[in-house]
């Protein structure tokens, strides 16, 4: 079968990752080729498409545009006639205010196959993230979404001012921040009442959130005083009021804190989700990488002989999925491992575990090696027994040294994966530790993300170790942050991203 281009004009939504819909997340995972711009949300770009796929940037902002429409419609048809499956990523919906009619005209002019994947607008779902509903019964049965920024070219303005003041109960207008007191100046000439409720949101739906309320009369030399900037939307009527009560988004327990997540790319999510569902605006700047082993043939080889073995102790999750992956290419599967007892450190490993059909025979209160040994030797499972840990390159020997002290017949520390550092210059997120101003919170998962964020820090510069506040997930953590000089104001009791985040919570409530 022939392949045939075909061009997928896609809503982003508006600047929540997690308002993406379904379809669009496929098709982020299909394209060959991603156009995206200035308003999609970067984690969006970065994490939801293949890493195989052409990303091109054609973004607008203003008066600086990365490329202007006309050459963006001949881009999107030039792709799409090479056979690739473009997806045109718009913020908010394509067809609001998007000029995503345009770019499918363009499509059916060319002859291109295309089709239309609408995403949530931000026209009513940024008020809605301010505590406004758009609409509200007793208030509001009519809503009208109007351009702020009309097309410069033409000779006169398509709005209806004296029947949008007198006839339309709420007002959204997008893109009108800088255009803020001819829009007032219109509304308020055609009959609109200076005592309207109104309000500006700036970065609307994101955890940088910022809204200024007011009425017609006083709105402008507030958004003035508040420096507001786009990307900003206005709304106007009665509605506005019900924020003071609605007004759920920026009342989370962690809005307006910026904390920066260091693990690595591929664990970041579980702990951003949960910090960012408080409300944090999270940084992600992983600063160690995971990697397979440097001889992957001699661990196969060992993983042979699992029979050998009398306990298997797993102390992280990616110890788990590097042990399977290696105990599948030496033709061995679950069954393999009947012949041992196994152990695991933290839920998260044992969950990982059972996603393999392995229920941990022992999973420790206290998720340190050294608490493990103990229990271990509490149970008398040590002495004269046979271990295998599999870990990564660099995990500490204290558990290995603990068995064999308390008179192992023999411990195997098998590095089945290895933890570098990232690569400074691709490390996302590092404008926000070098830009002057230290974030809220650091938080440090392992010694390794300590480490690692210390060398990020030293080759791009940025705040001291003692300006800068931090969280560890447990006591050998914030041993290695207090070495480097990093003040850890928060430790969790359980040892675990849930109990990081629930530490983080009490501290923030005090």
């Amino acid at each position: 079968m022939v392949k045939k281009g075909k061009v997928y004009l896609v809503g982003a939504g508006p600047g929540d990752a997690g308002l993406l819909t379904i379809r669009a997340q496929e098709l982020l995972r299909l394209c060959d080729v991603l156009i995206y711009d200035n308003l999609v949300n970067d984690r969006i770009v970065r994490t939801m498409s293949r890493d195989s796929c052409e990303k091109i940037y054609v973004g607008k902002s203003g008066a600086s545009h990365a490329m202007e429409q006309e050459d963006i419609n001949r881009l999107i048809v030039e792709k799409a006639r090479a056979n690739a499956v473009v997806v045109r990523l718009k913020g908010g919906d394509p067809y609001i205010f998007g000029r995503g009619g345009e770019e499918a005209a363009w499509c059916a002019d060319s002859g291109i196959d295309f089709e239309v994947v609408n995403g949530i607008s931000a026209a009513y779902a940024v008020p809605a993230c301010a505590g406004i509903p758009v609409t509200s019964r007793g208030q509001s049965s009519s809503v009208a979404f109007i351009t702020g920024h009309e097309d410069p070219t033409k000779l006169e303005s398509d709005i209806k001012w004296d029947r949008l003041a007198t006839g339309v109960q709420t007002l959204v207008f997008l893109m009108g921040v800088k255009n803020l007191p001819f829009i007032i100046d219109k509304l308020v000439d055609n009959g609109l009442a200076p005592s309207t409720p109104a309000a500006v949101i700036e970065n609307g739906c994101q955890p940088i959130q910022r809204t200024v309320a007011g009425t017609l009369s006083d709105i402008v030399e507030k958004v003035k005083r508040a420096a507001i900037r786009p990307p900003s939307i206005i709304i106007i009527g009665s509605v506005v009021a019900l924020r003071e009560k609605l007004n759920w988004f920026e009342n989370r327990p962690l809005f307006g804190r910026t904390i920066v997540v260091t693990r690595s790319r591929e664990q970041a999510s579980e702990l951003s989700a949960r910090l960012e569902a408080l409300g944090a605006n999270v940084v992600e700047t992983p600063s160690i990488a995971v990697q397979p082993p440097d001889d992957p043939a001699s661990i196969i080889e060992r993983l042979k002989h699992l029979d050998s073995y009398d306990w298997i102790v797993f102390t992280s999750v990616n110890g788990v999925s590097y042990f399977f992956k290696y105990l599948h290419e030496a033709g061995g599967d679950s069954r393999s491992l009947s012949p041992c007892r196994i152990c695991s450190i933290g839920p998260a490993t044992g969950q990982r575990l059972r996603e393999y059909g392995i229920r941990p025979d022992m999973l420790p209160e206290k998720f340190t090696s050294r608490d493990l040994a103990a229990e271990l030797i509490g149970r008398g499972e040590v002495k004269g027994k046979r271990f295998l840990l599999p870990r990564a390159d660099i995990a500490p020997m204290e558990l290995s040294e603990a068995l064999l002290r308390a008179g192992a017949a023999g411990v195997d520390d098998l590095a089945v994966y290895r933890t570098v550092e990232e690569d400074p210059s691709s490390v996302p997120g590092l404008e926000v530790l070098t830009g002057g101003i230290a974030p809220d919170l650091v938080t440090f998962t392992s010694s390794s993300t300590v480490v690692n964020f210390d060398r990020l820090l030293r080759v791009h510069g940025g705040p001291q170790p003692g300006a800068i506040r931090c969280a560890a997930i447990g006591p050998i953590t914030a041993e290695k942050a207090g070495e480097l000089g990093y003040p850890v104001e928060i430790s969790a009791e359980e040892h675990t991203i849930e109990g990081l985040v629930l530490a983080i919570l009490e501290y923030y409530k005090k």
